[in-house]
């Protein structure tokens, strides 16, 4: 049995990683580009059903007042990522683009590791139950060391160590998390008014119930939405496993002419927010580009042979959202909390009564 600390062990996940991201590439961006992009669009909305992840959204105010840039950041630097590879050059600068914007907000560590599960678990379901094929088992053990490869990148501690925990761990949130909010309402609407905002205004209704029929009893509910009937969900099914078998007799015959698809990634193509072209450093919420472009602070620049992540704040005194450091002249108070469109902080209770508690302390000292 090798050491965890063998370079032989090293070389050998490093080789495991570099399957699954061609695996990832090529379900991406050749066999279920338009797929993979639905799921991702229904992933999206299961991640408002739990309350502190729509709160947040709200009260940054990027999904009700700017939607559509929301929607096409969070599309190409996933699609890049996909596309080029974690550790690739592109890859590593979405990486720390990444940590760098979810460094201005209070995330809490359980939100992440949902978030994460979800683009996992949402495209393993979307192409068994809407699909030409399922995904292979050696597919999906990809696609989860992909994003798991991802979630140790961005410095998400208790990643699940399996497929099967992962998608565990997305059932009991589900399950346990999701529930009615005003915010998550608001979210949603926004969200999906923005998703049928480039279809004729005669054909939205019609849309906006098709998608319903794509969602279950427990996401409508915890959305504030109406459940589609039965004759609906059975009508979306039929329609989508037509398009699929569509789909693949097409795909099948560019493969017997030799001419296989072209890749296409969100990224290769023009999107509202860009048009045919972007650039990294676009991307991100607008009150947060000029700090952005700053240099990387040290937690966040990438070490040699250590990919990026979110690094804790050192200080004497911390506590989970804030941390003080003593300077000859005075105090330096530093805060992770979330910030609203002119930078100044939003506050909820808890982590105004966790600020106190550390004053005292300092207080006290």
């Amino acid at each position: 049995m090798r050491s965890p600390t063998d370079p032989a062990a090293d070389a050998d996940a490093d080789t495991t990683l570099r399957a699954a991201e061609a695996t990832a590439h090529r379900l991406a961006g050749e066999l279920f580009p338009w797929d993979l992009t639905r799921a991702l669009e229904l992933a999206l909305l299961k991640t408002f059903c739990v309350p502190s992840i729509s709160g947040l959204l709200a009260r940054t105010g990027e999904f009700e007042q700017r939607p559509r840039k929301r929607y096409d950041d969070t599309g190409l630097m996933v699609a890049e990522l996909l596309r080029h590879g974690l550790d690739s050059p592109a890859g590593a600068a979405v990486i720390e683009r990444m940590n760098r914007i979810h460094g201005h907000y209070a995330i809490g560590n359980d939100d992440f590791l949902y978030v994460l599960s979800t683009f996992v678990a949402e495209p393993i379901r979307w192409l068994a139950r809407y699909g030409w094929r399922p995904l292979t088992p050696l597919e999906q053990e990809h696609l989860f060391l992909f994003w798991r490869g991802v979630g140790e990148r961005m410095g998400i501690a208790a990643l699940p160590p399996s497929l099967a925990d992962l998608l565990a761990l997305n059932e009991r949130v589900e399950r346990e998390a999701f529930a009615p909010a005003a915010t998550n309402r608001r979210i949603a609407d926004a969200t999906l008014a923005m998703l049928l905002a480039d279809w004729p205004a005669a054909l939205r209704p019609a849309l906006r119930r098709g998608l319903l029929g794509l969602l279950d009893r427990q996401t409508c509910a915890a959305l504030g939405w109406s459940t589609a009937p039965d004759w609906l969900q059975a009508l979306v099914l039929q329609a989508l496993r037509a398009r699929s078998r569509a789909a693949a007799l097409v795909a099948g015959g560019r493969a017997r002419l030799g001419r296989p698809a072209p890749a296409r990634f969100y990224s290769q193509q023009p999107t509202p927010s860009y048009g045919a072209t972007f650039r990294l450093e676009q991307l991100g919420p607008p009150p947060l580009l000029a700090n952005l472009a700053l240099p990387a602070p040290p937690a966040l620049a990438k070490q040699e042979g250590q990919p990026p992540s979110r690094q804790p704040m050192a200080a004497p005194f911390q506590s989970p959202h804030f941390a003080l450091v003593r300077t000859e002249d005075g105090w330096i108070l530093e805060a992770r909390v979330t910030k609203d469109l002119e930078g100044d902080w939003l506050l909820s209770r808890h982590e105004l009564e966790e600020l106190h508690g550390l004053l005292e302390r300092v207080i006290a000292s």
